[in-house]
């Protein structure tokens, strides 16, 4: 596998874990030129896996777009980048199990487990993510959020 940071093909694998249920093989690589360690995710091809819109039209699930939303809720938070790449990597287990039989999910599902997983990480990317996620109407909504999750607002 070629380094992202060097560009070279020469990798050792350091560790193995398999993910959903043997779906997924996660592997932490180190270059053996300049040292640098990375995480490669080897998945079995299959049907696509699609996630159901509101409106009912149904798009092919995007490992990036679901990472994307997170990091930008945990933008300048103090969560290492690993962390963030366990955290979307979990919720995406999560979501593949979920939707096993089906194999699609539903964004208010997906949006729960993002929503269920920042809580336990941190408060002000969980609000972050909620507040795009559940469409706020208005300042109350917003504030009855934050004190669902123990916030205090004065």
């Amino acid at each position: 596998m070629r380094c992202p940071n060097c560009g070279n093909n020469d990798d050792k694998v350091i560790e193995s874990r398999t993910l959903g249920e043997g779906e997924i093989i996660r592997r932490r690589r180190e270059c053996l030129q300049c040292g640098y360690r990375f995480t490669s995710h080897e998945r079995i091809e299959e049907k696509p896996f699609n996630v159901v819109k509101r409106d009912g039209r149904r798009q092919p699930f995007e490992r990036e777009k679901l990472a994307k939303g997170i990091e930008r809720a945990l933008e300048k938070r103090p969560i290492a980048t690993s962390m963030t790449d366990l955290i979307v990597s979990e919720i995406e287990d999560e979501a593949l199990m979920k939707g096993r039989i089906s194999r699609e999910i539903t964004t208010s599902e997906l949006g729960e487990l993002v929503l269920a997983r920042l809580s336990t990480v941190d408060k002000v990317a969980y609000i972050r993510f909620a507040s795009v996620y559940k469409h706020f109407e208005n300042l109350e909504e917003f504030i009855n959020e934050v004190k669902k999750i123990g916030g205090d607002l004065k």
